[in-house]
């Protein structure tokens, strides 16, 4: 393995690690932070973004036309608002083992976008998988709203809100990744913060005198911490290293280190548990993944498919 392959492999890696404790922070500071949202989302949008911005000042310039930049806010609205917002919300109504189980199907609404926006075909293999793997979430769903196992359950807003940010990102990457492939990392993400902090902060700036920010723990001001700088800021740089330097096959099967991580700091923290429902359930949701990205393995692909694949071996 060559030096340049192992940098996308870690980096790739620790982005992932990164996301899956993200979850259980976010936990954390959506049931005891005390602060909205919609707030949180304010907060990270304007950190985020200017660490970016302070970044680009060192980098090389890149000019985007009007209608690029128009297109850029477009995609801030479904590649972070409503993914973010959607998630900050579901997290406060569902346990981090049931959203870890059910974020393993993005794959499969990313693969209904591309349907729909790039005519990949649906096979029977394709059918088969989202069957398997929405068997095993009804019956999560069931167990974890209507069980009776606790108060701390997952609650049927919380699967809406759930779903609401699986579709929303999954049209974000079917419909966002050229006009994203044309710029630096640091040019997109910059432009989009920037929009996503302005489009929130009429919606912020009502509840932000009204929130007790001196009332919140150390604990969780450093949890804060960690979700604008490590699962924004440094994610965001760790997942493009991956992608110019392994291949996207590769870069897609550490998406399910994500929910194992999460899982695992869930149970270790005493902040869920795993039961044998939830485990089945959970192996059902992994095999139709799996037999959905067989089916896309199997798929015939363009010669320049093909080439591009090749290049970032």
């Amino acid at each position: 393995m060559s030096r340049d392959i192992a940098i996308g492999h870690l980096a790739c890696a620790a982005a992932y690690v990164i996301f899956g404790v993200n979850v259980v922070v976010c936990r954390d500071i959506a049931t005891d932070g005390g602060m909205a949202p919609i707030v949180l989302f304010t907060m990270r949008s304007l950190v985020a973004g200017a660490l970016f911005w302070l970044v680009s000042l060192f980098a090389p310039r890149e000019k985007v036309p009007r209608g690029d930049l128009l297109r850029i806010a477009g995609a801030s609205v479904i590649g972070l608002s409503l993914p973010q917002l959607t998630f900050l919300h579901a997290i406060a109504h569902t346990t981090p083992v049931d959203l870890s189980v059910m974020s393993t199907t993005t794959p499969i609404f990313t693969m209904f976008v591309a349907a729909l926006f790039l005519k990949e075909p649906i096979t029977w293999k394709k059918v088969l998988g989202v069957a398997l793997s929405f068997g095993g979430i009804l019956w999560l769903i069931l167990q974890s709203t209507f069980g009776g196992h606790g108060a701390s359950q997952t609650e049927p807003i919380g699967i809406v809100y759930c779903f609401a940010n699986y579709i929303v990102f999954a049209l974000y990457l079917g419909t966002c990744r050229n006009l994203i492939a044309r710029y630096s990392v640091v040019t997109t993400m910059k432009w989009m913060f920037l929009v996503a902090f302005l489009l929130s902060l009429p919606f912020s700036a009502p509840l932000l005198p009204q929130t007790a920010f001196g009332a919140v723990s150390a604990r969780v001001w450093w949890e804060v911490a960690f979700m604008i700088f490590f699962s924004t800021f440094v994610a965001y740089w760790l997942v493009p290293v991956g992608q110019k330097r392994i291949r996207p096959t590769l870069v897609s099967m550490y998406g399910y280190l994500q929910p194992i991580i999460a899982i695992a700091v869930a149970i270790w923290s005493g902040m869920d548990r795993l039961t044998a429902t939830k485990l089945l359930a959970a192996a059902l949701v992994f095999v139709g993944v799996w037999v959905v990205n067989q089916s896309r393995a199997a798929a015939p692909r363009t010669p320049s498919e093909t080439n591009i694949e090749q290049s970032e071996i």
